[in-house]
């Protein structure tokens, strides 16, 4: 059973060879990778074309190219990360891979920050034990790479770009394969409305879903469409219960909701240090990196010394940095915190974690192949193995570079081999799927602050149930207006807090079956790592009457 949003019928029809959802940097290699085959490609993006997640990527981009490190230090540091999840030839692939990818980047126009003697820059990040992270404009690295690609792009006139679209369901053939997708294009778009793109392929590279929680580093378009969607149209999603919290997040009151400012963990790498509200270094001696311990290590520690200590931040001391360093190295976060009323050069800046990565997502396989014949995923929507139960800190723009070249590799050889057809798809007859009922748009601040309570930082067996019991009941009301012939009505508000809710509830589903305590997933009343039974994949899938069933599977 497939399943689709409510929504009118398609207006107007285009047609293409690959078409691509997402303009960060795995949609936008993947663009301009199939079109070196000469493969058409269509970008669809929700917002403007720069607007996506890669654009807000501070710290950099990780890659062994300094003297003396190597991809094998460089995956041992990820699978350390990872808490045992990692599927290592994921891992290999992308650390193999990873340096000629960020060549070839630097070929399209990206421009990293360099030494007096032209040599890349490299500084370190939590859970690196090397100096392994290429940055630009000191912190600014996904603007400069963002601002390269969509030159690229933009230059080549094989590639069809959509702006202010938003993607709805994937179209598949009478066998079931990917052949488009439907999507509605806004009011500043090329065309309006409700439309479908027929296709040879469909790529999703449609971000994150950090607006399911109240105070994320997400920008506000990630909705999770891209998981929702595939959830809809069959396909399996994985480990969707490892959310990473960033540790550093710029505390702005306990009213604050939305997208937060980041402050990148490459301050703590330039040798800044947390402390609580004595002064005391409480990292120190937790790990033998100290504050540049893995993500959801140094979270858990601000959470119990927050916890400890009745506070609603800690922070991060960067004030022997001095101004000159401040400006050089750390503009963006500089302007940042001074436009919130902070000086980080005579003060320490308030911290807490705020929801950051998915590191779960829709399941692939080493190139990028879902579950449904044709669609392709990759990026922060992709769960390809590498990131395993916690995100080594500037894997995921490598990891969006690397699986989109190998998506475009997958495609150019299919289309090589003469199996990359025109896919037959009666774009009215798919509108036969069930319909969803659609959530009012109000229903989005709901779900965020049942998610916040129940599924945050911080879980246990008695959180999750409300968060469940929550969403069920919105659902039910959902279907009740429906029923009482008073739905809500088919629009991008109440599209995006569909999704939210089918993607929440996906998450909560993970998170309460997984009975341990295991990378950026931390049970209270499980809080022990249990490998015996719990080191495998938790996917789940869509079924009949819309229940989601868990289907474990085995670390590659």
């Amino acid at each position: 059973m497939s399943y689709r949003l409510t929504a009118p019928a398609p207006g107007w029809t285009t047609t293409t060879d690959v078409v691509v959802v997402g303009s960060g940097v795995a949609g936008l290699t993947v663009a301009l990778n199939v079109r070196q085959a000469g493969l058409r490609a269509t970008v669809v993006t929700k917002a403007m074309l720069d607007d996506g997640s890669t654009r807000w990527a501070q710290g950099g981009i990780a890659a062994a190219l300094g003297e003396g490190d190597t991809p094998e230090q460089h995956l041992d540091d990820t699978l350390v990360a990872g808490a045992g999840l990692c599927d290592e030839d994921a891992v290999r692939a992308l650390v193999t891979e990873g340096p000629d990818a960020v060549r070839r980047l630097i070929a399209v126009g990206a421009a990293f920050d360099r030494d007096e003697a032209g040599e890349i820059l490299l500084t370190r990040e939590g859970g690196h034990h090397r100096r392994r992270i290429a940055h630009a404009g000191g912190d600014a690295t996904g603007a400069e790479i963002s601002r390269a690609l969509v030159a690229a792009v933009r230059s080549d006139p094989g590639v069809e770009l959509i702006e202010h679209a938003l993607v709805l369901d994937l179209l598949t053939d009478a066998d079931g394969h990917a052949a488009g997708l439907t999507l509605h294009v806004m009011g500043e778009g090329q065309r309006d409305g409700v439309g479908a793109i027929r296709a040879r392929a469909v790529v999703l590279a449609t971000g994150g879903m950090g607006q399911v929680f109240s105070a994320t580093t997400n920008p506000a378009v990630s909705t999770g469409d891209g998981v929702a969607l595939a959830l809809r149209a069959g396909a399996e999603v994985t480990d969707l219960e490892f959310v990473q919290f960033h540790p550093t997040v710029l505390w702005l009151g306990p009213e604050a909701e939305g997208q937060q400012p980041l402050v990148s963990e490459a301050v703590r790498g330039e040798g800044a240090h947390l402390v609580d509200g004595d002064g005391v270094r409480f990292m120190v001696g937790q790990h033998e990196l100290n504050e540049l311990a893995p993500r959801d290590i140094v979270a858990k520690a601000i959470t119990r010394r927050m916890q400890e200590q009745g506070a609603e931040h800690m922070y991060l001391d960067g004030r022997h940095f001095g101004a000159e360093m401040w400006e050089t190295r750390f503009p963006t976060i500089l302007a940042s915190c001074r436009a919130h009323g902070i000086d980080p050069v005579t003060r320490p800046i308030p911290v807490a974690p705020a929801a950051h990565y998915a590191s779960g997502g829709i399941r692939t396989d080493l190139h990028g192949r879902t579950t449904v014949p044709g669609l392709y995923a990759c990026g922060e929507v992709a769960c390809t193995g590498v990131h395993g139960a916690n995100r080594l800190a500037s894997n995921s723009l490598l990891e969006g570079l690397v699986f989109a070249e190998r998506i475009a590799a997958d495609l150019t050889a299919r289309h090589a081999a003469g199996e990359l057809t025109e896919r037959a798809v009666d774009v009215a007859g798919a509108r036969a799927a069930q319909p969803v009922p659609l959530l009012a748009p109000e229903a989005r601040a709901e779900i965020q602050r049942l998610m916040t309570r129940g599924a945050g930082v911080i879980r246990s067996a008695t959180s999750m149930a409300a968060a469940e019991t929550g969403l069920a009941h919105l659902a039910e009301h959902a279907r009740a207006d429906l029923a009482d012939e008073k739905p809500a009505d088919p629009r991008v508000e109440t599209w995006e807090a569909t999704n939210l809710h089918l993607v929440a509830s996906a998450l909560v589903a993970a998170a309460a079956l997984r009975e341990e305590t295991r990378g950026c997933h931390w049970r209270e009343d499980f809080p022990d790592r249990d490998d015996a039974t719990w080191r495998r994949h938790l996917g789940l899938a869509l079924q009949e009457r819309g229940e989601l069933r868990a289907q474990p599977s085995p670390v590659r």
